[in-house]
C-alpha cells in the first residue's frame, strides 16, 4: 500500500489552509507524522460570543476535513479521518490517514479552494439560473438539503430580520470585544483576521467605526445619540440581503447533537460553499441569527444585556416562522449568494509553517 510523499502531504496542507473558519482565527494545527498528519483542533468560546459551545469552531473544523481530502485527491490520494480518543468538544483532535490510489479521480471543487471567499457587498438581484440551483441542490451531499429565500418579498423579510440581528450584534459588549479584537484595521488582506476593507462599508463609516472601536464607551455614546448602528446595519446587512439572489439554509436530517454531527455539517457547508465559487456565484454566511437562536433555545445567556437577549428571542420566533420551528432546530448553516464581482479585499491564511506543530510522543 503506497503512501503519499511529504512534497504531495505538504501541498495538501498548503491547501487545506484555505478553509473557512469564523472571523479567520484557523483553529487548527497540523503534526505530520509520516504518511498520517494529526490534526488538532480548537475553539474560542473563551472570547467570542458567538462561539460559547464551539460549535462555529467545529463547523469551520468540518470545512478543513473536506478541504484536506478535495485537495488530497489531486494529489492522488484518499484520506480517512478518525476522532482520537483524547479527543474532546474543546480540542477536538483527530488522525488522518493518507493513502495513494491510481483510482481516485480529482474533485472537481479542488480548482477552486484557493478562491472561494466572503463577499460582503451587495450582488445581483438575477435569479439564481436553474443549472446552478440544481448544482447547489446537490452539492450538500447525503443528509443535507438546502431551503431557499428568493423573490423580492421574501429577500425583504430576511433584510428585515438581519436588520433586527444587527441590532443585537452592534450593540452587546461581548461583541464589542469580539469586532475589537478581530478587524485588522487600515488593510486590504489579512493572515489572520478580517480586513477592514472587506466588511463591505464605505471609508468614512469605516473610519467612524475604527474611532468607536477605540472604547466601549464610545460605541455607547454613538449608539445612544447618533444611532450608531444604523449605517453600518443597512450596508453590512439590508443593502447586501436585497442585492442578492437567494438566501439559504442548510439543513440537516436531524438536529446536530455533538461534535460528529458538526463535523459532517462542516463538511457538506465547504461543499456547497466551493460549488458556488465553482458556478461563478458569490457567497456570504449569514450565521449569527442561528447561533441566537441557538442560544435561546439551549437557555444560554450569551449577554448580560436584558433588552439584547429579549431581542434574540423575537428574533427566534421570525425565523422559526419564515421556516418552522422543527426545521430551524436542524439548521446548520445560512447564508446569501448571487452573481456579482470576487472581492477585491479578503482574509487570506497565516503560512503554513505557523500552523505546524512538532511530534508528540507516543
Amino acid at each position: 500500500m503506497a503512501t503519499p510523499s511529504a512534497e504531495a502531504l505538504t501541498r495538501i496542507l498548503s491547501a487545506a489552509r484555505w478553509a473557512p473558519s469564523g472571523d479567520n482565527t484557523q483553529p487548527w494545527r497540523f503534526e505530520p507524522r509520516g504518511a498520517e498528519v494529526i490534526i488538532h483542533g480548537a475553539d474560542t468560546r473563551d472570547w467570542c460570543v458567538y462561539d460559547l459551545e464551539g460549535r462555529a469552531s467545529q463547523l469551520a473544523l468540518g470545512a478543513l476535513l473536506e478541504t484536506i481530502a478535495i485537495a488530497a485527491s489531486r494529489e492522488g490520494q484518499t484520506v480517512a479521518f478518525d476522532l482520537l480518543p483524547a479527543a474532546t468538544d474543546r480540542h477536538p483532535s483527530l488522525r488522518a490517514r493518507f493513502v495513494t490510489s491510481e483510482a481516485t479521480p480529482v474533485d472537481p471543487l479542488a480548482a477552486v479552494i484557493e478562491e472561494r471567499s466572503t463577499q460582503r457587498r451587495p450582488l445581483s438581484r438575477a435569479a439564481l439560473r436553474p443549472a446552478d440551483r440544481a448544482a447547489l441542490d446537490a452539492a450538500p451531499g447525503p443528509g443535507y438539503r438546502v431551503v431557499w429565500i428568493e423573490g423580492a418579498r421574501p429577500k425583504a423579510r430576511m433584510a428585515r430580520l438581519l436588520f433586527l440581528n444587527a441590532q443585537v450584534r452592534l450593540s452587546i459588549p461581548e461583541a464589542y470585544e469580539v469586532h475589537k479584537r478581530i478587524i485588522h484595521w487600515g488593510v486590504g488582506f489579512s493572515e489572520d483576521r478580517i480586513p477592514d476593507r472587506a466588511l463591505g462599508l464605505n471609508p468614512v463609516a469605516v473610519s467612524l467605526m475604527k474611532w468607536a472601536m477605540q472604547s466601549w464607551g464610545r460605541v455607547q455614546f454613538l449608539n445612544r445619540w447618533f444611532a450608531g448602528t444604523l449605517l453600518p446595519r443597512i450596508e453590512m446587512d439590508v443593502l447586501p440581503a436585497l442585492g442578492c439572489a437567494a438566501h439559504f439554509f442548510l439543513i440537516a436530517e436531524r438536529p446536530p447533537a455533538g461534535l460528529a454531527d458538526y463535523l459532517a455539517a462542516g463538511r457538506s457547508m465547504q461543499r456547497l460553499w466551493l460549488t458556488a465559487t465553482a458556478r461563478g456565484l458569490q457567497f456570504q454566511p449569514a450565521m449569527t441569527p442561528l447561533i441566537f437562536a441557538n442560544y435561546v433555545r439551549h437557555g444560554i445567556a450569551f449577554t448580560r444585556d436584558p433588552a439584547a437577549r429579549s431581542q434574540a428571542e423575537q428574533l427566534k420566533a421570525r425565523l422559526a416562522a419564515e421556516l418552522g420551528d422543527e426545521v430551524l432546530c436542524r439548521a446548520v448553516f445560512a447564508g446569501r449568494l448571487g452573481y456579482g464581482s470576487a472581492p477585491r479585499w479578503r482574509s487570506i491564511r497565516r503560512p503554513l509553517e505557523s500552523l505546524l506543530t512538532p511530534p508528540t510522543p507516543g
